[in-house]
């Protein structure tokens, strides 16, 4: 366990990470419109995160799973795929959504986190998912505080989804982070109360829920992204959060515009 506990000073870095990530995915949000390339959005990410004095966490980075490394520094899955879309010259469309997944190193403190963003004018059953799933990150994250349990956040993201109508998206999870961009212990989008590790002050989650009204099901793309097995639409939202006594610091919580 003593492992998962970070120290002050690399809760410090991974802080200034979030508050980097936070801004740029805030800035790269306000970019996506129909017209926009994802492949731009990319190119912009790397360019706001070295500005800050950041690297980006993605670039060059090896999955377990996948056949290369990942060239990019952002993650641009749309519609039915849920993570690790490559960006590309495809211009968005109106009534896309576009996950953007974004991982920050600053100095050695590593952050990560999603949001799912609607490009234009989205269908009401759209609206309905992605509200639904940043809900399920909400209650999870409330239940991320010393003294629960892995269990706990994943029965309270769980029953939030499902009580929707939704399904929780089989085979991906959440992760430690911090040290490096995929730490233990795994975070499942589900769970009982009370079973699993038991949450302590000084551990560095990354929580995030994945979500499909038709399916829980997932097939591997062959660029190496993961998209909804029936082609139906999927949504994405991710914090770091740093587990404290009574309620989670989140890292990656993003600046009001």
């Amino acid at each position: 366990m003593s492992n998962l506990i970070k120290t002050p000073k690399q809760i410090e870095k991974i802080r200034v990470s979030g508050k980097i990530l936070a801004e740029v995915l805030r800035l790269l949000s306000l970019e996506v419109k129909a017209g926009v390339s994802t492949i731009y959005l990319d190119e912009l990410a790397r360019e706001l995160i070295e500005e800050r004095g950041g690297e980006p966490a993605f670039l060059g980075y090896h999955p377990d799973g996948a056949a290369y490394p990942f060239p990019y520094t952002l993650c641009t899955s749309i519609n039915n795929v849920i993570v690790h879309g490559r960006p590309s010259d495809r211009k968005l469309k109106e009534g896309d959504i576009l996950k953007l997944d974004l991982g920050v190193d600053w100095n050695g403190g590593i952050t990560d986190a999603a949001i799912t963003v609607p490009v234009g004018r989205i269908s009401e059953n759209a609206k309905r998912l992605l509200k639904l799933t940043k809900l399920s990150l909400d209650m999870g994250i409330k239940k991320a505080i010393a003294g629960n349990t892995l269990g706990d956040i994943g029965h309270a993201i769980e029953t939030v989804i499902v009580d929707g109508g939704a399904n929780v998206i089989d085979g991906l999870t959440g992760h430690g982070v911090g040290i490096e961009l995929h730490e233990d212990p795994v975070v499942f989008n589900f769970g009982e109360p009370g079973e699993g590790i038991k949450l302590k002050e000084g551990m560095v989650l990354a929580l995030e829920p994945m979500t499909s009204f038709s399916t829980d099901e997932i097939t591997q793309l062959a660029d190496d992204s993961f998209a909804t097995k029936d082609g139906s639409i999927s949504a994405h939202f991710e914090h770091t959060i740093l587990i404290k006594k009574t309620s989670a610091e989140i890292l990656t919580r993003l600046p009001s515009s």
